[in-house]
C-alpha cells in the first residue's frame, strides 16, 4: 500500500541499542534515531504539528508564507511540509550553522537569511528579530516561532513519547536529550512520566548556554551567555515551551568532547549522527555514575550527519579547533633526539652522496646551499643515473640534483603529509624553531599510521 505524500513518512523512526561504544557502561543504552524521517531529523514532527495547528487556527491561508527563525533542521521540516501543501518559506538562521543546512534548505525551495551570531536576541541584526520583522512587513504571513508555540511539545507528547513507551514495552528509566527549545524534552517527559513517574529525564546543555544555571537557580544569568560551537541545543533565553518541573538534571557538555563523541559513534555504532546527538551520548557518560544494571537509557538522535560534513566530520575543521589529536611532523621527528639531519651541499661529490647513504641508512638526502633548501638525492634516482654512466661518482651532486623535497610547518598532521609525497619525491623537510632542518619519509609515514 502506498503513502499520500511524503508527511506521512514523518514518525515511527526505530530504538536502536548501542553495542560498543557503551560496553563499559552498566546499563543498556538504546538510541532513538531521528534521520530516518524524511528531513533526516526531528525536527519534522514538530514541524507539521505548528503547521496543521495554525491552519485549524486560520494563522495561514492558502499561498501564505511561513517564516521562522531555524538552525536548519526545523526550517527542513516546515519546508517539507510546504512543498505538499503549497506555501511559500523564509527562514533565518545563524552564521554558525553548517553551510550544509542553509544549502539544503535552498534545495527545498526555502529563502534564507544567515544573520549574524554573536549579537543578543533583542538586537535587530539577531535571526529572531529579523524573522519577526519578516512576519510583520510579509503578507499573508505566519510566524512560525518554535520557541514559544506549544505545539512544538505537543507533537512529542503525542508522538515520540508514545512511541518510546511502546518500543521498550514500559522499561525505559532514563530519557537523555540535548535540549534547544524544549520541546522534545518537554513534551516526550510529559507522556512518560504520565506512564511511570519514576523516569528520570536528564537534559544535555551547551557551555555558552544559559539553561543549566535557570534549571537549578531560576536565576537568567546572561553571563552564562558567550559564543559556542555546538549546533542544535543550549539557548542564551528560556523558550515558553520549557517546564522545568518535567526535568530531573541538567549536565553540560563541551563543544569539543560533543563533536568527538559524535565521530565515534559514526566509527564504532555505524550511525552517521549530528553534533547534538554526539552531546547527548556524552551527557550519559557524564552521568554514569548514576546508572545501575537494569537500566534502560535512550538518548535522542536528532539529525544526520550529513548537516555537518564541512564541521565536525572534517578533520582540518576539527584539528584547527584543537577538536582532534593528530600526529603531527614535530611528533614524527620528536623522538630523534638532538639527531642532526645528514644532508649535502651542492660541491659534495656523487660518491660521497652514496658513502653517506651506506653508512646511515638512508635513502634520501636533501641537499643544503647557505641554509636554503635547493634540491635532493636519492638512492633510486642515483641508482638509475650510475648504471647509466659510472663517471658521474666523481662529479659534484649539484650535476644529478632532484626536485627539493617540499617543506611543511612543524604542526603539519601526519594524514597531510602523505599528500606531499610521490614517486618522484619520497620525503618533506620542516624547520624548527631554531632554523634546524628535519626530515621525514614516507617510510616514516608509514611506520606512524601502522601503530
Amino acid at each position: 500500500m502506498w503513502l499520500n505524500n511524503i508527511l506521512e513518512t514523518i514518525g515511527n523512526t526505530p530504538l536502536i541499542k548501542l553495542n560498543k561504544i557503551t560496553k563499559d557502561l552498566p546499563c543498556t543504552v538504546l538510541a532513538k534515531v531521528e534521520y530516518f524521517n524524511p528531513g533526516n531529523s526531528i525536527k519534522d514532527r514538530m514541524a507539521l504539528k505548528m503547521l496543521e495547528v495554525a491552519e485549524q487556527e486560520g494563522k495561514i491561508k492558502p499561498g501564505g508564507t511561513i517564516i521562522e527563525g531555524t538552525s536548519g533542521n526545523t526550517g527542513m521540516g516546515l519546508a517539507l511540509a510546504a512543498c505538499v501543501k503549497g506555501y511559500k518559506c523564509i527562514f533565518t538562521t545563524t552564521d554558525k550553522q553548517s553551510k550544509e543546512k542553509a544549502d539544503i534548505l535552498k534545495a527545498v525551495g526555502a529563502e534564507v537569511i544567515v544573520c549574524p551570531t554573536n549579537v543578543e536576541p533583542e538586537d535587530p541584526r539577531s535571526y529572531y528579530s529579523v524573522s519577526k520583522r519578516l512576519a510583520t512587513e510579509v503578507p499573508n504571513s505566519w510566524y512560525v516561532n518554535q520557541y514559544d508555540n506549544l505545539a512544538n511539545r505537543q507533537a512529542h507528547y503525542e508522538q515520540t513519547g508514545p512511541e518510546l513507551w511502546e518500543q521498550t514495552e514500559g522499561k525505559i528509566t532514563h530519557l537523555i536529550v540535548a535540549t534547544g527549545t524544549g520541546g522534545t524534552i518537554v513534551g516526550t517527559a510529559k507522556y512518560l512520566k504520565e506512564k511511570n513517574p519514576n523516569i528520570k529525564i536528564w537534559a544535555v546543555d551547551s557551555y555558552g548556554s544559559l539553561l543549566k544555571k535557570y534549571f537549578e537557580t531560576g536565576e537568567l544569568d546572561q553571563n552564562e551567555v558567550y559564543p559556542y560551537i555546538s549546533e542544535g541545543f543550549g539557548e542564551d533565553f528560556v523558550p515558553q515551551n520549557y517546564d522545568m518541573s518535567l526535568i530531573d538534571e541538567f549536565t553540560k557538555v563541551t563543544d569539543k568532547d560533543g563533536a568527538v563523541m559524535a565521530r565515534r559513534i559514526a566509527k564504532e555504532e555505524g550511525m552517521f549522527i549530528g553534533y547534538s546527538a554526539g552531546s547527548c551520548l556524552q551527557g550519559v557518560f557524564q552521568l554514569k555514575d548514576q546508572l545501575k544494571k537494569d537500566d534502560v537509557v535512550v538518548c535522542i538522535f536528532h539529525d544526520h550527519g550529513s548537516r555537518y560534513v564541512g564541521k565536525i566530520y572534517n578533520d582540518q575543521w576539527m584539528i584547527e579547533r584543537g577538536f582532534l589529536e593528530v600526529k603531527t611532523f614535530r611528533d614524527l621527528v620528536s623522538g630523534r633526539g638532538n639527531k642532526k639531519l645528514i644532508v649535502l651541499n651542492p660541491d659534495n661529490t656523487v660518491a660521497e652522496a652514496v658513502e653517506l647513504m651506506k653508512k646511515y641508512e638512508i635513502e634520501n638526502l636533501p641537499v643544503i646551499d647557505k641554509g636554503k633548501n635547493t634540491g635532493a638525492i636519492s638512492e633510486s634516482g642515483l641508482f638509475d643515473k650510475i648504471l647509466g654512466d659510472a663517471s658521474i661518482l666523481s662529479k659534484p651532486v649539484a650535476a644529478v640534483l632532484e626536485k627539493a623535497y617540499p617543506e611543511v610547518t612543524f604542526d603539519t598532521p601526519v594524514e597531510r603529509l602523505s599528500s606531499f609525497i610521490n614517486k618522484d619525491n619520497g620525503a618533506v623537510l620542516s624547520k624548527d624553531e631554531a632554523g634546524a632542518f628535519h626530515i621525514v619519509t614516507k617510510y616514516d609515514i608509514i611506520q606512524s599510521l601502522a601503530k
